[in-house]
């Protein structure tokens, strides 16, 4: 099974035969056969040739790109394989008709709100009973995403529904190096900011690689508008997981103390992760994407990653009229 790669160190990245060689500032190579990748995230400065971008397309590997600071910054989105000239109509055909458009958005915002519900049950289940006014809040404003009849106004209910839900962090990470106060964004001006905003990048690559596995075209989303922005797709998508896979990640990484203080850095720029901090963050990160829970639809059990795809698929379905959407709900 193919799996991501991972450069933290500036270097070179070039082709030799069949396979992709990574030569850091000390000359030290890594060989990686690219018979087993399935994408690269390169947090450092990376040297490479045409000639590198057209063996990556051949081998259907995407590449991601992040800044000094661990900000996604771009991709590099290979010729797409799976494209499907009537699906993407299809796709094209619903974001013209404000009807239909708005019946998936409202999905997207559904889907999130459930998951966010889902966190927070869990954590009142494991004694934060203070969390119940969070929950009754988060379900009131759930009760207006049906009457909103255009996506500003939906974007604006669904923001409000996150920093509803964002208010619960501080009782649930309960640290002093952790304190939430509000969302800050570009740059973070904390720490638990920091790494909101580092997952939810990981996150959003992590759906636009799954999507170039699919028919369907990222540049054509829902909930967030296609227009000057590449990729929209991807963003409705991660809405949906981001309470289960990034929210839940961090929860874990800080209550067992698994990043502390001293694992990012401060500066007029903001609060970022260090490399060491974002190296456990990533490992952590693929760990839980390999986890496999039972999945009901299937009689079986399928990985975190895998949860992602199947949604997309259920997007396509549900573009050809084969069965309506219905985003992925978490049990726990």
């Amino acid at each position: 099974m193919r799996k991501p790669i991972y450069i933290f160190s500036s270097g070179t990245l070039e082709r030799q035969q069949n396979t992709l060689v990574f030569k850091d500032g000390d000359g030290k190579k890594r060989y990686m056969p690219v018979e087993t990748i399935a994408d690269i995230h390169v947090f450092g400065e990376l040297d490479f040739n045409k000639r590198l971008l057209e063996f990556l397309t051949q081998n259907e590997i995407t590449l991601h790109f992040f800044n000094h600071y661990g900000y996604y910054i771009g991709s590099f989105y290979p010729r797409e394989y799976y494209n499907s000239g009537y699906l993407i109509l299809k796709q094209a055909e619903y974001y013209l008709d404000i009807l239909k458009r708005m019946d998936l958005a409202k999905k997207f915002v559904y889907g999130a709100i459930n998951n966010m519900n889902k966190v927070l049950e869990y954590y009142i289940r494991r004694g934060a009973e203070e969390l119940s006014t969070t929950l009754e809040e988060l379900s009131h404003i759930s009760s207006a995403v049906e009457t909103q009849d255009s996506p500003e106004a939906l974007m604006a209910i669904e923001g409000n529904a996150r920093e509803i839900y964002y208010s619960a962090f501080d009782i649930i990470t309960d640290s002093e190096d952790f304190s939430f106060a509000k969302r800050t964004r570009r740059p973070p001006q904390n720490r638990l900011n920091a790494l909101i905003s580092f997952g939810n990048s990981l996150l959003y690559v992590t759906v636009l690689s799954e999507i170039y596995r699919t028919h369907l075209d990222p540049r054509i989303g829902f909930l967030h508008s296609t227009n000057f922005r590449r990729f929209s797709l991807n963003l409705d998508v991660a809405e949906v997981f981001k309470p289960i896979f990034v929210d839940r990640l961090i929860f874990s990484l800080i209550n067992k103390n698994q990043l502390k203080a001293k694992d990012f850095s401060t500066g007029v720029e903001g609060v970022f992760l260090s490399e060491s901090g974002r190296q456990t963050f990533i490992e952590e990160w693929e760990n839980k994407l390999k986890t496999t829970i039972d999945y009901p639809p299937l009689k079986r059990k399928v990985s975190y990653r895998s949860l992602i795809r199947l949604d997309l698929y259920k997007i396509e379905k549900h573009l050809l009229g084969d069965k309506p959407y219905e985003p992925y709900a978490s049990r726990w």
